[in-house]
């Protein structure tokens, strides 16, 4: 057997780790998680845990990249955000067994009689 590297970040430990990143900087002071703060001509109406989760998402970005990013571009970013998170619930809204094939199928080779 293989000894266990302990360095070695399992995807289960990195995925753990970036969700509570992500909710420990959503978290910090000077962050807005109200839905009512959003203004209300930026982008579609969300329910209340959307648009939560879409300023989450929003902040985190600016975290990241906010430093880099004038007004005008992190407007463009929200709203970009906030369509992308109406996008996002209406595919979760989708009904989807785990019996459901996929609408196109990878075929790798051609068939021989062509």
């Amino acid at each position: 057997m293989r000894a266990v590297d302990s360095r070695k970040l399992s995807r289960r430990d990195f995925a753990k780790t970036s969700a509570l990143a992500a909710a420990a900087a959503a978290l910090l002071p000077g962050t807005k998680l109200d839905a009512q703060e959003t203004p209300a001509s930026e982008g579609p109406k969300l329910s209340a845990a959307s648009a939560t989760e879409a300023e989450a998402r929003y902040q985190m970005i600016l975290a990241r990249r906010g430093s880099r990013l004038s007004l005008a571009q992190k407007a463009e970013v929200r709203k970009a955000v906030m369509q992308l998170q109406l996008a996002l619930d209406h595919m979760r809204a989708l009904p989807i067994e785990n019996s459901d094939e996929p609408a196109l199928q990878l075929v790798p080779r051609p068939p021989r009689g062509k």
